[in-house]
């Protein structure tokens, strides 16, 4: 296995997490993902943690708790040997206070993940989402008050903005507060807008990516063709609406060039594709999901090997799209770009 630094931290961490969204399938959305149980979840952590897969994300609203639950149990005797990453903000309960990222909610809400996972300690907490009601450096007090207090090691984001993250940074210097040092956001070759504000960040203020859902919410797996639609049993046919949106002969298009890339290497399409993430600037592990062994030994297969160059440009021009203003006007003067960029040490 692979290990990389977390951004700027002193945390290695592996270059794949194993992410726990199928675990539990406690109501119909999380069923769409999986409905691993605690014996089925031991088995593949001892699996991840053979092939030196040692991080494994989850959240409280992950099957409203259960997941955490499962993931307590399955690493009963082996927590020195693991890393845990949850998340909070969004909501957990009925209450006024039941989200968010106010003092009231973290603590509440740290100390709920503490319990159902059965742990001293979480590795890496990250807010789920950004919360526009609740005063940043009331948000990061209430975490660097929590890392003293010896309950968080680190902390990051999650789906934030360029300007929220970059606040946020701010504010953490400007108060002496713990910096966030991990963005868990959503970037794949279906949707690479990560690229556009949200990578840059991250190498200058030293925010390293934990990428989730790397092959575009299924659709990157090459079982979604032209003449080929998404199989009952998946998430692209049993929740259509959810996940990133896309255009249909885009997919198509990179799900032809992974597949000549894959010819090429002898590997799997997801597999090529998670090798594309790997290398890509300020990432620092991708998340990768699995029902079963077999899926958890294809998706670490992504690792130990890589993409030419030819073969990495011809899957970046098969997925190019305009982006968004004033990204694209800023590129039109390339002498202004990140040539001269001292990233923060």
């Amino acid at each position: 296995m692979e290990f990389n630094r977390l951004g700027h931290s002193g945390l290695r961490v592996p270059a794949l997490c194993m992410g726990t969204g199928t675990f539990g399938g406690g109501n119909d959305f999380f069923k769409a993902w999986g409905t691993t149980d605690a014996a089925g979840a031991t088995r593949l952590i001892d699996v991840c943690l053979d092939h030196g897969v040692s991080m494994f994300d989850t959240a409280d609203v992950y099957s409203a708790g259960l997941a955490e639950e499962i993931l307590g149990t399955a690493i009963q005797g082996k927590r020195n040997r693991v890393l845990i990453s949850t998340k909070c903000t969004f909501p957990s309960g009925k209450g006024p206070n039941d989200f968010g990222s106010s003092r009231q909610h973290i603590i509440d809400a740290v100390d709920g993940s503490l319990k159902r996972l059965g742990a001293e300690h979480i590795d890496l907490l990250q807010l789920h989402g950004q919360d526009y009601n609740t005063p940043v450096e009331e948000t990061l007090s209430t975490l660097d008050q929590l890392i003293r207090a010896g309950k968080l090691r680190y902390i990051g984001g999650s789906n934030f903005s360029g300007w929220h993250m970059m606040k946020s940074l701010a504010a953490s210097d400007r108060h002496g507060y713990a910096r966030y040092v991990a963005h868990q956001a959503y970037y794949s070759l279906l949707n690479r807008d990560y690229e556009w504000e949200l990578l840059p960040l991250g190498r200058d203020q030293g925010v390293g990516a934990v990428v989730w859902s790397p092959l575009g919410w299924g659709k990157l797996t090459g079982k979604i063709r032209r003449d080929q639609p998404p199989a009952p049993g998946t998430r692209a046919h049993t929740i259509p609406d959810t996940g990133p949106r896309y255009e249909e002969e885009r997919l198509f298009r990179i799900v032809d060039a992974l597949d000549i890339v894959a010819q090429e290497t002898g590997k799997t399409i997801p597999q090529v594709a998670l090798n594309w993430l790997l290398r890509r600037p300020t990432v620092s592990s991708v998340i990768i999901g699995a029902r079963n062994e077999a899926q958890l030994i294809e998706n670490i297969g992504a690792v130990g090997w890589a993409l030419t160059a030819e073969q990495i440009a011809a899957l970046e021009s098969a997925s190019h799209v305009t982006p968004a203003y004033p990204v694209w006007h800023q590129r039109d003067f390339p002498m202004l770009n990140e040539r001269g960029l001292t990233p923060r040490t």
